[in-house]
């Protein structure tokens, strides 16, 4: 893949605007991260209805000498051309619409869409189907219509190549094409663990609270990937479900303090007791 350029766009034409390209430029490498994930535990994007944001949205911008113009909708786009991706360089850092770009999330860069816009990618090459949320930006070389986040294009199957001619379509919430679509599935309750043999509730550590499970998911992998024992649990109604994410059953103090530095070390601070 060839080294990405983080454009940084003259706050006189968009402030706060940051775009994403694929220009080579010397001692300007962008790399996959070193620790495999298992990417098919990663939800597509969930589509659903969000605001406009308030940083990437400007009425035009310029790159390059070139103007590009937001478009008023997003409804009944669509596009062919090849998509490209960014990883470990950009990693943390903002986006165009505000957010922290996440290699692991399912996110991409697009030159005129409206942030967000969720959009569902057809790999042609190989058939194989996305959708990812547009936060962001890019790109700006060529005929190369989008950038991918890191874990979008390996489920793509298109990191070797680096690139791949696609299709992209947009999503609404609701809209017919989003059947066959591939959406996160709903994180399930799991039945709470037995009381201990003392009769005392079983202790976890609560490591993150989220209003989606998309992002819940998230940090459960994470979490995995280093070893814990994790289980999701659901509190609240419909949208205003709360995904609380616990390391555990831990089965003794023991076990709980030495859950509770690692995760420290790991610098995961915001964590706490949680007896179930």
């Amino acid at each position: 893949m060839k080294s990405l350029l983080r454009l940084v766009v003259p706050a006189v034409l968009v402030a706060g605007l940051a775009a994403c390209s694929t220009t080579p430029q010397v001692g300007d490498s962008d790399s996959a991260p070193t620790k495999q994930v298992d990417v098919s535990t990663i939800p597509d994007a969930q589509v659903r209805h969000e605001p406009r944001s308030a940083y990437g949205n400007p009425p035009n911008y310029e790159v390059f000498g070139k103007r590009y113009y937001v478009m008023e909708t997003n409804k009944g786009f669509s596009e062919t051309g090849t998509a490209s991706w960014y990883g470990t360089k950009f990693h943390g850092k903002r986006t165009s619409s505000g957010e922290p770009y996440d290699m692991y999330a399912m996110t991409a860069a697009h030159k005129t869409l409206p942030l967000p816009t969720y959009v569902r990618v057809t790999n042609l090459e190989n058939e194989r189907q996305i959708v990812v949320k547009v936060n962001d930006r890019g790109p700006f070389v060529g005929d190369r219509i989008i950038d991918l986040s890191y874990t979008a294009a390996i489920k793509l199957d298109m990191t070797t190549k680096g690139t791949a001619r696609v299709f992209i379509e947009t999503l609404l919430p609701n809209d017919p094409a989003l059947k066959g679509a591939e959406l996160p599935p709903p994180v399930t309750q799991e039945e709470p663990p037995a009381m201990a043999a003392s009769g005392e509730a079983v202790m976890f550590i609560q490591v993150g609270a989220f209003g989606t499970a998309e992002n819940a998911a998230r940090l459960e992998l994470i979490l995995q990937e280093l070893g814990f024992p994790t289980v999701v649990r659901i509190t609240g109604e419909g949208e205003a479900n709360i995904y609380r994410v616990r390391v555990g059953p831990l089965a003794d103090q023991a076990g709980f303090d030495s859950a509770m530095t690692r995760l420290r070390e790991l610098n995961y601070t915001d964590i706490h007791m949680a007896l179930e």
